[in-house]
Order: structure tokens, then sequence, then C-alpha cells
């Protein structure tokens, strides 16, 4: 095989803290040109230029999607301009990853789904857990039949003092709170373990109580730079129970703020020939012989690890573009995922089960 010639044109749009993974693993791919950058902040569009050795600071946002060299870009703002951003580039014929949640809606997330098909360019979502070492191992567990059939998962997020304030805790520009920050890492992780079912039946609660706890000084927490103790309109806490069409289950409890004794991450799913715990570190159950096993994968990253995970992501969004790759993470994916968690936020709000199929 030839070597390639040419490489991939990429384009930045947002450069707040979460891109300065995707900015670090493009400039570490070799297949990469980070040929633009583009910020409502140009200071900050200008420093991170600099600091990743990025070619241009385009003064708009339609400046970088006119831009010839550009052939796919990453979308790194809040979670409101997600949808109309990638419908933008999509026409615009740039291939997209988008930061989770693909968007605040359901209806936005199908409206993209629709231009990703009109347009035939690709868009990946950023589930980037998917790409943990942890998770692709275990992932060709269940792909090879060592669980059996998955018929129930456990999804489970909290952090005792976690809501970092701006517009995580802005509903308006969030979509929400914890659930659709951090719960939908861990729920579309056992959904995609159990062969992504379609949800039939949600039923949830959430509660405001705490809020962002500000009258804490001794823990810390991250804090985005436009904190604002007095702001906060997401949910604290929200756990839900869906049901499939298959038969299968799933629970999933998340939180920002929560009089819990500690943070806990856990991902776990549970089938008719085996379970398995990929957080907060992989561990299978089995039975051999009319014996219990518990095994340990022997795995540089038992746990998720954030530079491998984004350099796992970047790399796979690189190579799909290319045509060297197939999807893992496609759009319809994050479009079921947002019907979850609007069915989630319905329940929650009527106080009823909802029917989503």
């Amino acid at each position: 095989m030839s070597e390639r010639t040419s490489r991939l044109g990429v384009g930045v749009i947002g450069v707040g803290s979460i891109a300065d993974m995707h900015l670090g693993a493009y400039a570490a791919n070799p297949d990469v040109h980070l040929a633009g950058v583009f910020d409502v902040n140009p200071e900050r569009s200008a420093q991170k230029a600099e600091t990743f050795g990025v070619a241009r600071v385009h003064p708009t946002l339609d400046a970088l999607l006119a831009d010839p060299g550009i052939d796919a870009v990453s979308i790194c703002t809040w979670n409101d301009t997600h949808a109309e951003i990638a419908t933008a580039a999509l026409d615009a014929g740039k291939h997209v990853l988008v930061e989770k949640p693909l968007s605040r809606t359901a209806d936005e997330a199908q409206a993209l789904v629709e231009a990703v098909a009109r347009t035939d360019r690709h868009l990946q979502v950023g589930f980037v857990r998917r790409f943990g070492a942890n998770a692709k191992v275990l992932k060709s567990f269940v792909d090879g039949g060592m669980l059996g059939d998955v018929y129930h998962a456990r999804a489970t997020n909290i952090r005792r003092l976690g809501n970092p304030g701006g517009w995580f805790a802005d509903r308006a520009r969030s979509g929400g709170g914890p659930l659709i920050d951090i719960g939908v890492h861990v729920l579309d992780l056992c959904w995609y373990f159990m062969g992504t079912p379609k949800a039939a039946t949600v039923s949830a609660v959430t509660h405001s109580r705490l809020g962002n706890r500000a009258n804490v000084t001794s823990l810390s927490r991250y804090k985005v730079a436009d904190y604002d103790p007095a702001r906060s309109d997401v949910e604290d806490f929200a756990a839900a129970l869906i049901r499939f069409d298959n038969g299968a289950s799933l629970t999933l409890e998340t939180s920002y703020s929560l009089h819990a004794l500690e943070d806990r991450l856990e991902v776990a799913v549970f089938g008719e020939r085996g379970g398995a715990e990929l957080e907060p570190e992989l561990r299978i159950a089995t039975e051999t012989h009319d014996t219990v096993l518990n095994v340990g994968p022997q795995i540089d990253h038992l746990s998720f690890d954030f530079a491998e995970g984004f350099a796992n992501e970047i790399a796979h969004f690189v190579s799909l573009c290319l045509g060297e790759a197939e999807e893992v993470a496609p759009v319809w994916h994050g479009a079921e995922v947002m019907r979850m968690l609007d069915g989630i936020y319905e329940s929650a709000r009527t106080g009823r089960e909802i029917r989503l199929s």
C-alpha cells in the first residue's frame, strides 16, 4: 500500500477546557493538519493556536466553515449550540465530531440524523469512554458471547459536590444537570454493551434540593471560569429505570450534589453466562465447572484513562474521515441516547412512566 500523501485538515470550534483534549490528540496525530480554530473569545483562540501549533485563528464560525483546507471539525461548545453548529458544518461539507451530548433534545438530535443522511458526511458523537482500553476489551468479550444475552445493566455516576457552575448549571445552555452531563456517559456505556436495544419505557425521578453547595469551602471541586454561586436551575440528582423492547432493563443514578459518603462511578452489565464491571475497574464474573470465577483481565488500564481515551477517539475519527474505519459512535446512537434522556426528564416532570416506543 502506498503511503498517504495528504493529511486531514481539522478545525476545532470552541476552545474551552475540553478542547485541550481534542487539540492535543490532533496535534499528536501524524495524519492531521490542525488548520484552524474559532472561539467567541478571540484571545483564548490565539493562545490555544499558539500552544497546539494551529495554522490559523478564524475570526468567525462562518470563516472556519468556509475554509477549503478544513475537512473535519470538532465541536466543543455549549450544549445549546451543538445541533446548530453541527448542521452548519455538515452543510458546509465537513465531517463532524461533536462532544456529548449530541444536542439538548431528541428533536434536535433527529434533525441531525436527517442532516447526516442529506449531506453524506460522517458525524461521530463524543462518547469518549467507548474508546477506553477497558471498554474496548469488554466490548470484544460481549461480542464474543462471553456474557451471553445481556439482560440488565447498572449505570451510576455520583458526585457528591460536583456542580461546576456556569453554563453547566444553566438549563437554557446545558439542557439539564448531571443527567445530561455525566449520567449520559454511563447510560451510553451500558446501552452500548447491551447491544443498543430500542428503549420502550422510562420511569424516573429528579431532585433539586441542594444546588451547587457553594457554602462548602473545605472540599475542592471543579468550577468553570464564570462560576456564580447564586445560579443553578438544573437538577441535583436523577434516577431512572429503562425497559427495552427486547425485555432487557437498565437502572441509572447520577448526581452533582448528594449527601453521599464518596463519589461513585459504576458501569455493570449482567448476562446469562456472565457479568462484568467496567468501572471502577474492569472485572468479569463467570461460571466454569460449576464454580463461580471472578476474573481480572491483564491490561494496562483497568479504568478509563482520559489521555488514552481521547487519543483513541480522535484517531478513530480521523480514520473514519479518511475512509479507513467503520463507525463506532454514529449519529443515530446519539439520537437514541437523547430519546432516553428526554424520556427521563419527561417522566420526572409528569410523575408517570413514559412510553418511548
